[in-house]
């Protein structure tokens, strides 16, 4: 990731003369000799307008301190098939008790903005550092004023303590980034968003790259080209109004495997 990347249109050389701009995304693949595999162009531009236009084409930021923003499109896609959530039975005796806790919400986009600064002060195992940094904190804020990012929010005692925040363009969900200070907090911020999910007919939720967490709440990897392809066919959802919604037992109670 450190090195400079190429533009994969090659229009001008280096990703970072194209500054972001190549019309090419969605249709190159990198090839196996790549030292980043995923890594399509770097630019200078992180407008909502243009994180629109990339998660569209199933291309999301990431990069760290000190970097261009560095896009990405990994290959083979993490994805969460909301059917397939793992809704395990540890984590449905936490919601059950929980929500018979006086004092306890969990709701949607009521304070945006301190989700995503909370996720990005969350501490990971294993990195020094995060890479939400204040430009891309700045970003998705606005995108949440624009209506495309929204928050999946765990409350108690009015005070916020986990959550997660997504993209959404249509029917088309994007996971971003989560965290959590009591236990199975994360997970209960997912099972509210899958739970809505389910009962809005989003069929897949993005989690960009695989990792043992993800994988034992169900998610699976795909060909990126399918994965595009569910995107593009999801696009002209009708829009979901996320800050009325709230945790769906009934839809939760639909999965396969549920006791």
């Amino acid at each position: 990731m450190k090195n400079e990347p190429y533009c994969p249109s090659r229009c001008a050389g280096t990703a970072l003369d194209c500054r972001g701009r190549c019309i090419a995304w969605r249709r190159h693949r990198l090839g196996a000799h790549c030292a980043a595999p995923g890594l399509l162009a770097a630019s200078g531009d992180l407008s909502a307008a243009r994180l629109i236009e990339a998660y569209s084409q199933g291309i999301f930021p990431w990069f760290s301190e000190g970097q261009p923003v560095l896009w990405w499109s990994p290959d083979p896609r993490m994805v969460l098939i909301t059917r397939e959530f793992r809704l395990h039975r540890s984590l449905r005796k936490s919601l059950h008790r929980w929500t018979l806790t006086p004092g306890f919400e969990l709701c949607f986009d009521r304070d945006f903005s301190q989700v995503i600064q909370k996720c990005a002060a969350s501490a990971r195992a294993g990195q020094k550092g995060t890479w939400i940094v204040p430009e891309m904190v700045e970003a998705y804020e606005e995108l949440h004023q624009h209506g495309f990012a929204h928050s999946s929010e765990v409350w108690h005692q009015g005070q916020l303590v986990a959550g997660l925040y997504f993209v959404n363009l249509g029917l088309a969900v994007f996971g971003e980034s989560m965290f959590t200070t009591i236990n199975d907090g994360s997970k209960m911020a997912l099972a509210n968003l899958v739970s809505v999910c389910l009962q809005e007919g989003v069929h897949a939720i993005d989690c960009q790259q695989n990792t043992r967490h993800l994988a034992s709440l169900g998610a699976r990897e795909m060909p990126r080209s399918r994965f595009i392809s569910g995107v593009q066919q999801a696009l002209d959802g009708q829009a979901i109004q996320w800050g009325s919604q709230t945790l769906n037992w009934p839809a939760l109670q639909s999965l396969k495997g549920f006791q």
